[in-house]
């Protein structure tokens, strides 16, 4: 096997492709996608419907989101299987990012009136859009996780995790920016919202091709497929047989895993329906969610590094409870409190802080809790919840939307993510579970 542990340009590589898929999850999940759709759900004057259902506005794009991570559910597991016991890592990262990169593209035909489908039609076909991408977004991620163990020595991942997650709000705060400005200068709104979306495919492909394509290396597995099986049979027995084995051989690791598919769901929530939410609810207009989201970007920028500088201090685990605290208390407020643009700012500034160390010290410490050789194996249940990706908190949300007419209630269920995410985590032993898994917490902050 081909080892090139903390190779600078690799890693730069490596790291460049969150500077490259974060404008999705920035300008796409973040920032417009989501009041795009209500708005043209209202400008139709009729209801949305799918079939004979009628859908409340301000649940489609959450439903959306439900669904292309419940396909997640199913086949991101089998995706790093067949990633570990083939040589295709690399070519499956490229190959679900460019597809994905199309199709967020294709968004900016999504449009009142479009024509033969009209604007039911271009929802409905907008929305299917999204789904492709954000499934196409987790399985790209599932191999791009999959190469931290192979570029990085232990007692570096928290700092290359926190560095990449940090180049990825650079990035996309870059765009963000450049959009911000064309929606702005452009008289016609949908037109500068349209071709922000398909930015963000642009530069999604771009940078994939620039970067971890070309500096990526592909190593060979270590492990060959059992006699008589193949790719799709033996993923579907691994999938089986890895939560049998975290069962019984790694209990720490799954109690971990657990606990972050359960926070992480509140944090993916909030990123997927706050600015829906802050345009229905407070009245913010386009430009000014977009300077929010903007500033929630480069703060999180210096959130990451701060947050991966505080990993080194009092260790991973310790620093992730710290942020599920802040979490807890951002959820509370918005609930209760939060009623004006100005107060909207103030708590994006805190929301931006433990946004990014929240997630990059989730992703290295889970990579110092499995096993060697199974990376992206156990990276597939992994980014089953990771990012923009969850499933429960967005159906959760929706459904209480749909239920109570309310964001403002869907809301505040979330903060039960928070709080039993941090009681689990809190029963996970970091040491027991790297040593139950061969790996050596030597130099590791526990």
């Amino acid at each position: 096997m081909t080892t090139l542990i903390n190779n600078k340009r690799e890693i730069r590589g490596w790291m460049m492709y969150d500077w490259a898929n974060s404008a999705f999850s920035t300008t796409v999940v973040t920032a417009l996608l989501g009041p795009y759709v209500l708005s043209l759900a209202h400008s139709s004057g009729a209801p949305i419907m799918l079939g004979s259902i009628e859908i409340e506005p301000a649940s489609i794009f959450p439903f959306s989101a439900s669904l292309s991570v419940l396909l997640q559910v199913i086949l991101l597991p089998i995706l790093g299987t067949i990633a570990d016991y083939t040589n295709l890592k690399k070519k499956m990262l490229l190959a679900f990012a460019y597809t994905g990169a199309i199709a967020t593209i294709l968004l900016f035909f999504m449009q009142v009136d479009m024509p033969v489908l009209g604007t039911n039609g271009a929802i409905l076909t907008g929305s299917l859009l999204f789904i492709t991408a954000n499934l196409c977004f987790g399985a790209a991620i599932v191999s791009y996780n999959g190469f931290l163990p192979d570029i990085a020595s232990p007692d570096q991942r928290d700092k290359v995790s926190s560095q990449g997650w940090a180049m990825g709000y650079l990035g996309g705060g870059l765009l963000l920016l450049i959009n911000l400005g064309l929606i702005t200068l452009m008289d016609d709104t949908g037109l500068a919202v349209r071709i922000s979306l398909a930015s963000a495919g642009v530069w999604w492909l771009v940078f994939t091709y620039l970067f971890p394509q070309k500096r990526l290396v592909q190593r060979d597995p270590a492990r060959t497929l059992p006699e008589g099986t193949n790719l799709l049979s033996h993923g579907i027995q691994q999938i089986l047989k890895t939560l049998k084995e975290m069962w019984h051989k790694y209990p720490n690791t799954l109690r971990y895993l657990v606990a972050y598919l359960i926070y992480n769901d509140g944090i993916q929530t909030v990123i997927v329906v706050s600015t829906a939410f802050a345009a229905e609810e407070l009245g913010v207009e386009t430009q000014s969610l977009l300077l929010l989201v903007l500033m929630i970007q480069f703060v999180a920028f210096g959130g990451a590094l701060l947050f991966g500088w505080l990993a080194g201090r009092m260790g991973a685990k310790r620093a992730i409870i710290v942020s599920l605290v802040i979490w807890s208390g951002v959820v509370i407020f918005a609930f209760a409190f939060l009623y004006t643009e100005v107060q909207l700012f103030i708590l994006g500034f805190v929301l931006a802080i433990v946004l990014g160390g929240s997630q990059a010290l989730s992703r290295s410490l889970f990579s110092q809790m499995i096993p060697a050789e199974q990376e992206s194996e156990y990276f597939g249940f992994y980014e089953i919840s990771e990012r923009g990706t969850s499933w429960i908190g967005p159906m959760a949300f929706a459904l209480a939307v749909q239920l109570t007419g309310s964001q403002r209630i869907a809301i505040g269920l979330l903060i039960v993510f928070f709080v039993v995410g941090l009681i689990l985590l809190s029963r996970v032993n970091v040491k027991q579970a790297m040593l139950d898994s061969g790996n050596d917490p030597t130099g590791v902050i526990l």
